[in-house]
């Protein structure tokens, strides 16, 4: 069982909610805004689960997670709604060069409404603002134009392909339904291997209407109709600032040596990044 009210209340949505694509779109938007795509527990070196009750009360508690816990959260969420949900295995292309198909290091959603499915997903960071209906077509949200197509990889899935701008090229999605359970031994993967993208580099993404806030190590980037704003974060004042402001995290049980430890880890990776990115290499 989930805290369906204390979830609505982060969400700054009035119960009850009937289970309507218009009420669909809507918690949609607050999950993605309200609700952080980052990954400072792995930094901290803090496990956790992603058992859909955890992931409900990491966010009850001001903080986020990646794919497992936002979309494995959300999708609880959504079910307890009255909404027919069903859960994906599916996989990110960081590039065109990564192998496509439902790999299984994301979860994807989809939700069936008035005959239509919808793609819905809380847990791609810098991508959707709303859902996406299943059909082959181009969709244009905020600076980012998407494309849904017939996944070749996935007979019977689909194919979500990010704009140029996005953090990464495509995401493939299985027909078939899963559990959450399923995705444990890949989330201890992405969060404990070395050749992790998540172990290696701590981030943080929050979309809005208008475009979307990344925060990768140091670096700042603001993404929208007008381009790229991009800073470097010299100091930890400003980038604690920045996690509870811009991302709205709730760090209040990281203790001051804690905070140290992570700025300096933090720190040292940017330093270690641009000595690497002299020779090509980038963050």
């Amino acid at each position: 069982m989930i805290d369906v009210d204390a979830y609505l209340t982060v969400l700054g949505v009035a119960g009850p909610v009937a289970p309507t694509l218009k009420s669909l779109c809507a918690l949609h938007r607050a999950q993605v805004e309200r609700v952080t795509y980052e990954n400072l527990d792995i930094h901290l070196g803090r496990p956790t689960g992603i058992s859909a009750a955890e992931s409900v009360a990491r966010i009850v508690r001001g903080r986020g997670g990646y794919c497992f816990h936002l979309n494995g959260a959300f999708g609880a969420l959504l079910a307890a709604l009255g909404y027919d949900v069903t859960l994906h295995r599916a996989g990110v292309q960081g590039t065109p060069e990564d192998p496509a198909g439902a790999t299984g290091d994301h979860l994807a959603l989809t939700v069936r409404l008035d005959g239509e499915r919808w793609l819905v997903d809380a847990g791609l960071g810098d991508a959707v603002h709303e859902p996406l209906p299943l059909r082959e077509g181009s969709y244009v949200q905020g600076p980012f134009t998407y494309a849904m197509t017939p996944s070749a990889a996935e007979p019977g899935g689909w194919r979500f392909n990010h704009d140029p701008r996005g953090s990464f090229t495509a995401m493939d999605f299985a027909p078939d339904p899963v559990e959450l359970s399923s995705f444990a031994a890949e989330h201890a993967r992405l969060s404990t291997s070395p050749d992790s993208g998540f172990v290696r580099v701590l981030t943080a993404q929050r979309r809005d209407a208008k475009g979307v806030d990344v925060l990768r190590g140091r670096v700042l980037r603001r993404v929208d109709i007008g381009g790229t704003d991009e800073r470097t974060i010299d100091s930890a004042d400003e980038w604690y600032d920045v996690l509870t402001g811009v991302f709205r995290l709730d760090l209040t049980d990281v203790a001051a040596p804690a905070r140290a430890a992570l700025w300096h880890r933090v720190h040292t990776a940017h330093e270690e990044w641009k000595t690497a990115g002299q020779r090509g290499t980038t963050l």
